[in-house]
């Protein structure tokens, strides 16, 4: 068979193969993390977060068209799969064109070397359908399978180009290539990192490598870049907005108006240029022209962006109806900036002389005046730091404290003196400290690490912060992965049974390796084409975008193109071992023993490994605990959340599947917006609006962001329509002065009240007839904070405008800062905290008083658990942390059925925890004490010890590998040692000093005693 026809037919097998495992392995329903989102965007063509993502929103829809919406969120993972399929088959042409442009170097092309070269491009392209992080996002509706597969098909295009560049017409794949990239712009940005590459491979066709040339094409590659990122991105929008303000402002004209003169302008001037090129057979300008067109063409899938806000869908992120408001979402500036080559650290002060500088202009459309305003005209709002505390290089920036505990942590901070501009000392972090964090979190960490993930193993699913127990690469091979993580043999069994520890004793990473070595030797151009897109795809995303420590999720999805091109390597590394081989045997003998022998060491064992953890067959967790939450609460609620997990999930069930559209979800941290305000003021589905007071133009951008708290003296407490009266109010009594300079709205007081209408409370079910002799005439609180943020601010006006109509939730997971102070008033009915207009009785110190009734029905009824009672589905570290809050919530009403002397009911709430909860999913940990003092106070003795002893199992063997451990590895997981003996302790009391019937006291004495010498022997803690 001839090769051409064998190629086609290879690469489509590898597609079949991967398309197989893909689909085996999909979520059936929506995931966490930004996945509920996507889906409900495309399945609703609403506006999701900056900067969109217009064309996976468009062609995430077309898949939902053939199916209900129960299977919106399978039909979008199916996208995601057949998007990573296909880009496995990409890659596979890719890498045959790239080893047989290497092959023809050594000589020509014979059979065996044809199969070498399919045999090698079967082995990388299945490496990268099994790897590590290229799986997870195949199996999930994220934009970054499809990101990949414009990458894959992109760089495939160029290498089309690079096989017939001498014929003609051949620019047809350039332009071809700049359309590609203008789509997908409309998925993910990251395309744009292979342009650097592109330009290496284009320039170095008729030049030859030597240091002029590098930094030659070094030079015109970044340009590039920065042209179609900096440029052609916004540049567009920027000039849409300049001529939009002018036509509306100054000539009068309808809104949108210069925006459309300016499009139609742009569409006269290029076509003006592709007919000037081509009458005056100006190729390249005409190609550039051309190339320029197709990109805007591409890109225009913004326009659904813009068309979809202005029809004001629920969900509509940003409100991008207007050229301004689009212009910041593609910029994502409600995230910020980091900084990049200068600029101030974490403790830089701000200048003494101009603490603030005026910001940048924010417009809103006022259609009262048909007119754009300003709403922070001259107001001096953004930070000017002190540029004597600042440097060059700055990679420890942010103000937040976690944050700076991790910048001194990984860059080992000992700071330099420097004088500030107010004459005080500051110790600023030295150039080399920046670095050391460069090095040690930014490259090591949150690349490396994952790079190794992927080639050489990885420790366990649980996210890692730097200790040395989670999350760290490990390759299987003890005595190398003793010396790094501790001696292995002592490993607890957790960590051994986890299904993230996969191990591939180094066999990728070592095939890499030679691959990349031997192409560097043969083919140095085309050696630096893979490793510019190789870098760029990689650390060049850390260096440019600065991240903190402490992310709130393993990030190694986003440098999956890295990844991609090891596989190459890889490739070529089994090429090259053929070479090697072949002249011992003949070549067709060993082209098929080095692809074998390939299969096995990579794909084959890094897809038996790899599987346990990345199948989610099964697994509906997300829909489900969403649905948990909404059913916590009554009709019509008003529910407050705060994280991605506690949100997005939640959009996805009302938005697609239309579930418990009566619930209006309100998320915190987008309530400190103007735009997410005026949307909520608006009735979604069946949910009306939020009841609110506070007028427009008091809500706006820069204005009330922060309200200053000052105390006044006023005694007692004031009801909170009088504050939201103050606040409203416009008068000079009304406002304080603050160190920008600015006249702002304050609070004054921190003491507040609602008055109660027990009528009303009673007739609406916020309160429930049995606990009706204990309503107040009040609720009195008291906000202990200096000053409240927006939605804080927003949260009081409801309250305000509410007037107890509409029930008011929290979910648990908002945290104590979202709660301003009202806890004493929290009724726990499930994942949510209701608000009531009485003071909770808590009898455990926890937050809220359990409603009895309500928690039994929504917990053993309502409650719904995502697959994981039948006990054979992959829950991942996320999913086994969100089961924290059910468990904590089954005690807690165990506990008050037997305060009520309900004990059946309380024994049948703890056995159906640990039924839907089963310990080979979700291990027992600290959460399940309460659980097994519950057994004992029942007189379960039996239930309550096989908790105990697993507990004692667990912890024990933790706590004997981590006495193992010396120096900084000890260091670094010094509070889990420390909880660990907590955890042992509150054990040893509970079965010695509480419960000594349970008939585990002298075997608890007995592990008392064997711990304490061990902690003797072994170094105290």
């Amino acid at each position: 068979m001839e090769y051409k026809k064998l190629n086609n037919i290879l690469g489509w097998l590898v597609w079949a193969i991967a398309t197989t495992v893909y689909l085996m392995t999909i979520e059936p329903t929506a995931s966490f993390w930004d996945c509920g989102e996507f889906i409900a965007t495309a399945y609703n063509l609403e506006v999701g977060h900056p900067p969109g993502a217009p064309l996976f929103m468009l062609l995430g829809k077309i898949f939902t068209m053939f199916g209900s919406a129960e299977k919106a969120a399978y039909a979008i993972n199916i996208m995601s799969a057949l998007s990573s399929s296909f880009t496995i088959l990409f890659l596979f042409w890719t890498i045959t064109a790239m080893v047989k442009k290497l092959a023809m170097k050594t000589g020509e092309i014979t059979k065996g070397k044809e199969f070498a070269i399919l045999g090698s491009a079967l082995v990388g392209s299945l490496a990268y359908t099994f790897s590590d992080s290229f799986w997870f996002s195949a199996t999930e509706a994220e934009v970054y399978a499809m990101s990949s597969l414009f990458t894959a098909v992109v760089f495939w295009a160029i290498l089309k180009w690079d096989a017939v560049s001498s014929e003609k017409h051949s620019t047809r794949w350039m332009v071809l290539i700049a359309y590609l990239m203008g789509l997908s712009i409309g998925v993910h940005l990251l395309n744009l990192l292979a342009i650097p590459a592109m330009v290496f491979l284009f320039y170095f066709k008729t030049r030859e490598l030597n240091v002029k040339t590098f930094f030659t094409a070094t030079g015109f590659s970044l340009l590039i870049l920065g042209i179609v990122q900096f440029g052609i991105i916004p540049g567009t929008y920027k000039l849409g907005s300049m001529f939009e303000i002018l036509f509306v402002n100054s000539f009068g004209m309808p809104f949108h108006s210069g925006l459309l003169f300016y499009l139609l302008l742009l569409a006269g001037l290029v076509s003006y240029g592709l007919y000037y090129t081509q009458k005056n057979k100006k190729v390249i300008w005409n190609t550039v022209i051309l190339c320029f067109t197709v990109i805007l063409i591409g890109y225009s899938t913004f326009a659904v962006i813009m068309l979809r806000s202005a029809a004001n869908p629920p969900m509509d992120e940003n409100n991008p109806e207007n050229a301004f408001s689009l212009l910041s979402y593609l910029n994502r500036e409600q995230y910020g900036s980091a900084p990049f080559l200068t600029g101030q650290s974490f403790n830089t002060p701000l200048d003494a002389q101009e603490p603030y500088k005026e910001g940048k202009a924010v417009y809103y459309q006022n259609k009262e005046t048909g007119k754009y305003e300003q709403t922070n005209k001259g107001e001096k709002n953004e930070p000017n730091y002190d540029s004597k505390a600042s440097g060059f290089l700055p990679r420890m920036w942010s103000s937040q404290g976690h944050h700076i505990d991790g910048y001194k942590q990984w860059s080992n901070f000992k700071g330099k003196n420097v004088r500030a501009s107010n004459g005080e000392t500051v110790k600023i972090p030295t150039f080399g400290e920046n670095l050391a964090f460069l090095f040690n979190y930014q490259w090591g960490h949150l690349y490396w690490r994952y790079f190794m993930w992927n080639f050489v193993g990885r420790q366990n699913d649980i996210q890692s912060q730097g200790e040395i127990i989670n999350g760290n690469w490990i390759s299987g091979i003890d005595a190398i992965d003793s010396a790094r993580l501790g001696d292995q043999s002592k490993v607890p069994s957790s960590t051994k049974n986890n299904p993230g520890r996969n191990t591939y004793f180094f066999l990728p990473l070592i095939i890499g390796l030679i691959g990349l070595v031997y192409q560097f030797s043969k083919d140095p151009k085309d050696w630096l084409v893979l490793g510019l897109l190789f870098f760029f795809t990689g650390m060049a995303i850390n260096f440019y975008t600065n991240p903190p420590p402490f992310q709130p999720r393993e990030r190694d999805y986003a440098y999956v193109g890295s990844f991609y091109v090891f596989t190459i390597w890889i490739s070529i590394g089994i090429y090259a071992l053929y070479e090697i081989l072949s002249k011992k045997v003949p070549q067709k003998v060993s082209a098929i023993a080095v692809t074998l022998v390939g299969l096995l060491a990579a794909p084959v064992l890094m897809g038996s490994q790899n599987w346990d953890d990345h199948n989610r067959s099964g697994r509906y967790t997300a829909r489900d605990f969403a649905k948990n939450y909404l059913n916590s609460c009554a009709p019509n609620a008003i529910l407050f959340t705060n994280g991605d997990n506690d949100t997005f999930p939640l959009w996805y069930v009302q938005e697609v599947e239309g579930y418990r559209t009566d619930v209006r979800v309100v998320n915190l941290s987008l309530l400190n917006t103007d735009w997410y305000i005026e949307q909520m003021r608006r009735k979604a589905w069946d949910a009306d609006g939020i009841p609110q007071r506070i007028p427009d133009y008091k809500i706006r951008q820069g204005t009330n962001d922060y309200v200053p708290v000052y105390d006044r003296g006023i005694k007692g407490h004031i009801d909170i329509d009088e504050a939201i009266d103050f606040v409203i109010d416009d008068s000079p009594k009304s406002k304080v002065g603050v160190n920008t300079g600015k006249q702002v709205d304050y609070l004054p007081t921190k003491n507040f009240s609602i008055s109660v209408d027990k009528e009303t409370v009673l007739a609406n079910g916020t309160v429930t007839a049995e606990y009706a002799d204990r309503i107040l005439d009040k609720v009195e609180w008291t906000v202990d904070k200096n000053y409240i943020m927006k939605n804080d601010l927003i949260i009081l006006d409801i309250l305000a405008a509410n007037d107890w109509k509409r029930p008011i939730y929290f979910a648990i997971t908002t945290g104590n800062a979202s709660y301003i102070g009202l806890t004493p008033f929290f009724q726990l009915e499930g994942l949510a905290y209701r608000l009531v207009p009485y003071r909770a009785n808590n009898f455990d110190g926890q937050t809220g008083e359990v409603h009895t009734a309500i928690m039994q029905e929504n917990l053993m009824e309502k409650f719904v658990w995502g697959g994981m009672e039948n006990g054979d589905i992959y829950l991942d570290e996320n999913n086994r942390r969100m089961c924290m809050n059910f468990r904590n919530n089954f005690s807690r009403l165990a506990d008050d059925y037997i305060r009520r002397g309900e004990n059946d009911k309380a024994i049948a709430a703890l056995d159906y925890c640990i039924k839907v909860m089963p310990e080979n999913l979700v291990a027992f940990n600290f959460f399940m004490i309460p659980v097994a003092e519950s057994y004992y106070k029942l007189k379960e003795y039996e239930k309550g010890n096989a908790v105990v002893r697993s507990l004692v199992n667990t912890y024990h063997e933790d706590l004997k590998f981590y006495l193992t451990l010396r120096g900084e590895q000890r260091k670094s997981i010094q509070s889990e040692m420390d909880r660990a003996r907590y955890i042992l302790q509150q054990l040893i009391m509970l079965t010695n000093d509480k419960y000594k019937d349970s008939g585990l006291a002298e075997e608890m004495q007995d592990r008392f005693i064997e711990i304490n010498s061990l902690i003797l022997t072994e170094g105290s803690i």
